[in-house]
């Protein structure tokens, strides 16, 4: 269990503890004791499967709002790690599975995010590089909340995972990534300086691209 968790404890289902965490560093690990639900109040988590090989499958990057933690048993099946300084409420398992308020709450969010799973199903199992690529960009800008104001100009978004975390999350190699974000930088869908910093987006051009619409 990370030492952030060990010192931080927690309190009732309704109120939880809350608990910080600085940028890459795992929160909860695969197969350790599953004593706590989390909620996001700050920050991004993302969440990853580790195979026996070695090789690692990032399904979920979350945000605020997103609850993560829950299992069918007493441990954790997957990795929790932040992506950025993350803030998070932490609920004991056993209290908050107790509580109705706090089993609809779970409910309703997990909805949410399940839902964000069946795309990134279709993503994986029908899209080509560049479209997964595409729709990764199209998500950091969905989760602006300034989006709306021009749904068909120019924004800036700073791609929070390294190269190697995006392609670990689409389901691509490192060099088809690459390729992927060289081509739309070309094409005039992205401009950026380095591979981790903002990058300017053009949605008119960048939408198209994402085989959705």
């Amino acid at each position: 269990m990370s030492q952030y968790l060990e010192k931080a404890g927690v309190e009732s289902p309704g109120v939880g503890r809350m608990v910080d965490f600085p940028p890459r560093v795992t929160i909860i690990d695969e197969g350790e004791p599953a004593r706590s639900i989390f909620r996001i109040v700050t920050g991004n988590v993302m969440i990853s499967k580790l195979l026996p090989d070695g090789r690692r499958q990032i399904f979920e990057v979350l945000g605020p709002g997103s609850i993560f933690g829950v299992t069918p048993n007493g441990r954790h099946d997957s990795v929790a790690e932040s992506l950025t300084d993350v803030r998070l409420t932490a609920f004991e398992k056993g209290l908050a599975e107790r509580s109705s308020s706090f089993t609809s709450l779970v409910a309703d969010r997990l909805k949410v995010q399940i839902c964000a799973l069946h795309g990134h199903a279709v993503l994986l199992g029908r899209k080509s590089a560049v479209e997964r690529v595409a729709s990764y960009i199209l998500e950091l800008i969905e989760a602006r909340e300034d989006t709306a104001l021009a749904p068909e100009g120019s924004v800036t978004v700073r791609v929070l995972m390294t190269r190697s975390e995006i392609a670990d999350y689409l389901g691509l190699t490192l060099e088809t990534v690459s390729r992927a974000f060289s081509q739309l930088k070309r094409d005039g869908v992205l401009a950026y300086e380095r591979h981790d910093g903002l990058m300017r987006v053009s949605i008119r051009r960048l939408r198209p691209l994402t085989g959705t619409y």
